[in-house]
């Protein structure tokens, strides 16, 4: 895969469809990273915490795209929530791995700041369509 992240990449394009929004691009790369960490967790960890990693960090990216399709307000923001309550949930399991050895120190603060980046972002989208729907119900 090439350096940079899909974020880096992407920056500043017009949107016009969810790979372009930048909530996704962010949880895309956390996405990315939780899928390199689940190659280094243990064998016996496989029907365990990486299957469950995998299925939440797949999720971030799914639902910010399944909500931008809604073409609805208030459905959108839902599911937004839905993708930042996951991206807590994939915070918990790398504390997790942090924990347990599985990973170290400076990939649990590589997890962290990726996680953060993308919960920022994440709510700047949910208060950004927030305002679009109030300003549609004031129009």
């Amino acid at each position: 895969m090439e350096s940079g992240s899909f974020a880096e990449k992407n920056a500043g394009r017009k949107i016009v469809s969810f790979r372009d929004l930048d909530a996704w691009q962010r949880c895309f790369d956390v996405k990315m990273f939780f899928f390199e960490i689940t190659r280094k967790l243990p064998r016996d960890e496989k029907f365990i915490i990486t299957e469950d990693i995998r299925r939440v960090a797949i999720s971030i990216t799914a639902n910010i795209a399944e909500g931008y399709g809604q073409f609805h307000f208030q459905e959108n923001i839902q599911y937004c929530r839905q993708s930042r309550g996951s991206l807590y949930e994939l915070w918990d399991h790398l504390i997790s791995c942090l924990h347990f050895n599985y990973i170290t120190e400076e990939e649990y603060n590589k997890g962290v700041k990726l996680i953060e980046n993308a919960l920022k972002v994440v709510n700047g989208y949910i208060n950004f369509l927030n305002k679009q729907k109030a300003k549609t119900i004031n129009d």
